[in-house]
């Protein structure tokens, strides 16, 4: 019997849940990991909204794949027939979306769900339409898309919070003050919500009788929405949480170690249908992790950033020791419109953080620097590191015709855009 797919994602997340060890209370999301398998070190392919997903769901890069940016600031696949769902389709499967998709933007003709190419559309409300989809689910095997808005900003008030902002530790890249303490509290507030909500799904699963032959897969785009975090390439802005549970061992509580991609998704899903793999897919089944019969899958991975509110040209590779990033647009300054307003981005910007230099190249010890705070790319005894990660970097380039080979990645006809000096897209020209 082929499983079912039950395919739940959120804004702006990261790994900020209790089952990766924060205080922040998520108890539907701790019970998925302790009856499922968790990635304790699941990295996204691009920190924004719309590329995280793209990548995921056409097993791809944003590069190859055409969203390079925001759907609704004009990108879009160059085709939506590489979507998972296409694939599923060819298997007798049915799809259906509830709530959040983030990789299309309606037209004259056609509503987002339709040119993704659902069978069903169940609503803008995440939770609502998928426990209706659940409770009346069809005779076909499915796949559903979940989508929550949560934890994007703006997040609940601090007075709608449980939570005492005197007691809460920021995120750490960030320093512990009073406002980045706010924030986050915040930031709590709404996990909270987003965790109530995939329980209630759960619990639609589990009374339809359906759970022990679905495949949950619960994960997030990003990092979350705080400077330094989202839209960068550090593990700030690219480690996610990942809970799979399911058929085919994925169950028991397992905890995975090994680096892992958004990428193999698609086709550890493919294995799971009995469907043939397409043959863009750029990841690896999950399932050796699982099974217990290999210890790892992946001795790089690679990340990019092209646009989000403005361009800002990234490129990384990461290995369990090293992570290089390089940056290329040239700039000196950082591109502060791509990071989402809060009350840690206002503190930064009053301690001068719009002239705070940028580096064209980062080299990270992760053993010995996990926060990615010391750059080692002019120490002279790490060149021979510098010199084999640029390889790598190059390599993967090349091999993917990376547009950015031959100079500045294009955006589309009619895409909006902000001037990288802008502080916010209402903020015009940051210096």
């Amino acid at each position: 019997m082929k499983p079912n797919i039950l395919y739940m994602h959120s804004h702006d997340t990261g790994r900020y849940i209790q089952p990766y060890g924060h205080a922040v209370p998520t108890p539907n999301l701790q019970r998925l990991a302790e009856e499922g398998v968790l990635f304790r070190q699941n990295f996204c392919v691009n920190p924004t909204c719309s590329a995280s997903r793209a990548a995921l769901l056409t097993g791809s890069y944003p590069h190859e794949n055409g969203m390079t940016g925001l759907a609704h600031r004009g990108f879009a696949l160059n085709d939506y027939k590489q979507h998972l769902l296409h694939t599923l389709r060819e298997a007798g499967y049915v799809s259906a979306l509830a709530g959040v998709q983030h990789i299309a933007s309606k037209t004259a003709d056609q509503l987002p769900w339709e040119i993704i190419g659902y069978d069903r559309w169940l609503g803008n409300e995440g939770r609502d339409g998928a426990v209706a989809f659940l409770e009346n689910p069809p005779e076909e095997p499915f796949f559903l898309a979940v989508g929550f808005g949560e934890t994007h900003r703006g997040f609940p008030a601090l007075e709608e919070s449980p939570d005492d902002p005197r007691y809460c530790l920021p995120p750490a890249p960030l320093p512990d003050t009073p406002e980045t303490r706010a924030d986050m509290t915040r930031y709590k507030a709404s996990t909270r919500n987003l965790d109530r909500k995939i329980g209630d799904v759960l619990d639609a699963l589990e009374r339809s009788g359906m759970a022990e032959n679905t495949l949950v897969i619960c994960t997030t785009d990003h990092g979350i929405a705080f400077p330094h975090m989202k839209c960068n390439l550090t593990d700030h802005g690219i480690a996610v949480m990942l809970i799979v549970r399911g058929p085919s061992g994925f169950s028991g509580g397992k905890v995975v170690d090994s680096m892992v991609s958004h990428l193999d998704i698609f086709p550890t899903v493919c294995e799971l249908a009995g469907v043939e793999q397409p043959d863009w897919l750029r990841g690896k089944s999950l399932l050796p992790l699982v099974e217990g019969t290999s210890q790892a899958i992946h001795d790089e991975l690679f990340f990019e950033v092209n646009f989000h509110a403005a361009y800002e040209p990234l490129r990384a590779v990461r290995t369990n020791r090293w992570k290089y990033i390089r940056r290329f647009d040239g700039r000196k300054i950082p591109v502060l419109v791509n990071c989402d307003a809060g009350e840690s981005k206002s503190e930064r910007l009053a301690q001068g953080w719009q002239a705070r230099p940028v580096a064209e190249e980062l080299l990270f010890d992760l053993w010995y620097d996990p926060n990615e705070s010391n750059n080692l790319a002019l120490e002279s005894e790490q060149k021979p590191v510098l010199q084999e990660m640029r390889g790598r970097l190059e390599r993967w380039m090349i091999a993917t015709d990376d547009p950015l080979m031959s100079g500045p990645v294009p955006p589309p006809a009619g895409a909006k855009l902000n001037d990288p000096d802008d502080i916010s897209p209402s903020q015009k020209k940051a210096i």
